[in-house]
């Protein structure tokens, strides 16, 4: 992987310190891959529009500090924020 392209696909934060630096591409498939849910399944269950999420994966597109935030939350919880959602 050359520079350019690690830099291509860097972190939500460009203003980290370096060795905290996260790829955005990373964190929104590591969440979902570690729910075990497809991308419609994930969507669905988080309310997130299917095609934000798909471009999230690909890396055309990055999550603001919200949707990380919320990522992070569900990774964390994720049946305490279904169990939220489904209040509503």
């Amino acid at each position: 992987m050359t520079r350019s392209q690690i830099t291509a696909d860097m972190a939500v934060d460009d203003q980290a310190d370096p060795g905290h630096v996260r790829s955005a591409r990373a964190l929104v498939q590591g969440v979902r891959w570690r729910s075990g849910l497809s991308q419609g399944e994930f969507a669905r269950a988080f309310g997130i529009p299917l095609a934000q999420l798909a471009a999230l994966e690909l890396g055309q597109a990055r999550p603001d500090a919200a949707l990380t935030a919320y990522l992070r939350v569900i990774d964390h919880a994720p049946d305490m924020v279904r169990e939220a959602l489904e209040r509503f």
